[in-house]
């Protein structure tokens, strides 16, 4: 008689053993991190004693940090040739492959992407069980444990319906950033007479890729709108977007705060916290903006509004820029941007005067 091979539910570790390790690798950045909460979130209420390790990059283990809740530990991944976004520390990869087959994980998730290479690199950590995603016609490690990618899913959606096939019950969507005392303290360090809450709005013209970047030039122009409706403008952005704050500034006809640079990530989000609006680029800003339920409108080029605009579309608005139409005809894109600045806040309840 054959036996049939059921799926393996995470939850199935954690009855097997007092503390489960689990291995979630996802090596990104900020707003792709921020969009593994819902996930982080289901996987510590479904299995309070499992011990979590997040395998990132290096930056990563401020936000372990901030998320101690559902995150026991960080590895730093030292990256993979062919994986895009980040350097590759080719002598280190051999001591992580081996570092990682010593945990002894009983699950590693791969939530990295599509799998492609992050697949077979998982294999190598030596875990009893992987799961994640898998590209349909591509290799899959274990069709029982991995579920095809869907390339057209928002990433929360997609990542929530992985726990599901895993039977890890779902958890609510909504994101999170803790800001903390020591965040507000270092926001008064740097600023230590920041303005009213409510009275200013937050410019972003940065983003990690060039292609998804508004130019500085239409940032200015509605900046000035902004300031000439009654709101005090600042602009922010890491030190490596503060010469484009800068020229953003240059551009502006009427005075602007410059902070590009000068904040943290948390100084930075215990002033987003305070913000009347966000304007921004699609990058990890607007999912700190949709943590912390700030009014925000974003930037989207390509098939960013269909994969990572926040889920709350009342609060957080986005603006699809086909860059035909961004190099053409700027004015209509800026048109498009102040009206729907201006509808979100009418309809949040703060109306610009």
């Amino acid at each position: 008689m054959n036996s049939v091979r059921q799926p393996f539910r995470l939850l199935d570790a954690s009855a097997s053993s007092a503390q489960p390790k689990i291995a979630v690798f996802r090596a990104m950045h900020l707003g792709e991190l921020l969009c593994t909460v819902p996930t982080l979130r289901a996987l510590r209420a479904a299995m309070p004693n499992a011990h979590v390790t997040l395998i990132g990059l290096p930056w990563a283990a401020s936000f372990a940090r901030r998320f101690s809740g559902y995150i026991d530990a960080h590895v730093d991944f030292p990256g993979f040739p062919g994986l895009p976004g980040q350097s590759v520390d080719l002598p280190r990869i051999p001591s992580f492959i081996a570092a990682m087959q010593e945990q002894r994980f009983d699950c590693v998730l791969q939530i990295h992407g599509s799998g492609g290479l992050s697949n077979p690199l998982v294999r190598t950590f030596g875990a009893v069980r992987n799961a994640g995603f898998y590209r349909q016609g591509e290799y899959c490690p274990d069709p029982l444990h991995f579920m095809p990618w869907d390339e057209n899913c928002h990433d929360i959606l997609r990542l929530a319906q992985l726990m599901t096939f895993l039977g890890v019950p779902p958890a609510s969507h909504e994101l999170e950033f803790p800001v903390t005392e020591a965040d507000r303290q270092a926001l008064l360090a740097s600023l230590p007479k920041p303005p009213a809450a409510g009275s200013y709005v937050c410019i972003h013209p940065g983003a990690r890729l060039p292609a998804q970047r508004w130019p500085a030039a239409d940032f200015a122009r509605v900046a000035d709108r902004l300031h000439a409706a009654g709101l005090q403008v600042l602009l922010v952005g890491s030190a490596q977007e503060a010469t484009l704050a800068a020229t953003v500034q240059r551009d502006m006809r009427m005075p602007a705060l410059n902070l590009a640079g000068k904040l943290g990530v948390g100084a930075f989000a215990a002033l987003l916290e305070q913000a009347r609006l966000v304007v921004c680029n699609d990058t990890g800003i607007a999912h700190i903006a949709a943590a912390l339920g700030i009014p925000s409108v974003a930037l989207c080029y390509g098939s960013g509004l269909r994969r990572w605009a926040p889920l709350d579309r009342r609060r957080h608005r986005s603006v699809h820029v086909v860059t035909e139409d961004a190099a053409g005809q700027p004015g209509l894109v800026r048109e498009r941007v102040l009206a729907t600045v201006r509808a979100l806040l009418e309809d949040t309840g703060m109306p610009l005067a």
